[in-house]
């Protein structure tokens, strides 16, 4: 049904219609949903040229159970001790530092240390003493990026909310931008001829890329993947490359 969870039927239509090279535009519309829908289901679901229907059910499905199975409810806004504020500093200070803007990293780390991942409009900008108008823009902008979700209460309250899945179909979207500078790259070296030191330049460029994308998409593949818990990368006993240290 328009407006409610996808249902295992239309995410076979959706893999048919990926299959048959449509774009989400027709695919939307022959489901009588939006494209933005079709975009993100396919997106945090492995990419077109990964997306598979029954998978891609599964994980919701998953994803639904876990949310039902630890909802709290919002944490009101206090006051940090002074480490908390520092550290809350300093983790918004790395996203910016990866360019994402000032505004958008502070709800981001709100969120991230608040218990219940989840605070509405209001409580952020109480939180962060800014005004609601911040606030919306922020939110419209990583909820479009997929860094966050957006579910309405029966007050018709917002409530904004980041889950075990975000970085994960963060690091998704990264791979799909990569898959779309490899094109670029690609094109490039044809247009300038491989021969020449800009278009070997460009070639090299996207073998690069090419290979970064598809190693994020095996790595949270492997993380995401039911089972036992990945190995903690941070370990004394182990070399870079994963191999352990011989003693």
């Amino acid at each position: 049904m328009p407006g409610g969870r996808l249902t295992l039927h239309e995410r076979e239509c959706i893999a048919a219609g990926l299959a048959d090279g449509l774009g989400y535009t027709e695919i939307g519309r022959q489901l009588e949903r939006p494209a933005s829908t079709v975009s993100r289901e396919v997106t945090r679901n492995g990419g077109p040229s990964r997306y598979r229907a029954d998978r891609a059910h599964r994980a919701t499905t998953a994803r639904a159970r876990r949310s039902r199975a630890t909802a709290q409810p919002p944490v009101p806004a206090t006051v940090p001790d002074e480490a908390v504020r520092d550290f809350a500093a300093h983790f918004t200070d790395l996203f910016v530092y990866d360019g994402m803007p000032r505004m958008q990293a502070r709800v981001l780390t709100c969120l991230h240390l608040t218990d219940s991942g989840s605070l509405t409009a209001a409580e952020l900008a109480r939180h962060l003493d800014v005004s609601p108008a911040s606030i919306s823009t922020a939110v419209n902008a990583l909820e479009t990026r997929d860094l966050l979700r957006r579910e309405r209460d029966s007050r018709r309250r917002d409530h904004y909310y980041i889950d075990g899945d975000t970085w994960y179909r963060t690091t998704l979207n990264l791979a799909r931008a990569a898959e779309e500078r490899v094109k670029a790259a690609r094109h490039g070296a044809e247009l300038l001829g491989a021969t020449t030191p800009a278009g070997a330049r460009m070639h090299e460029i996207g073998r690069y890329l090419d290979y970064l994308g598809q190693q994020m998409v095996l790595v949270v593949e492997r993380w995401h993947r039911p089972g036992p818990t990945p190995p903690d990368p941070i370990d004394p006993h182990r070399r870079p490359g994963g191999r352990p240290k011989v003693t």
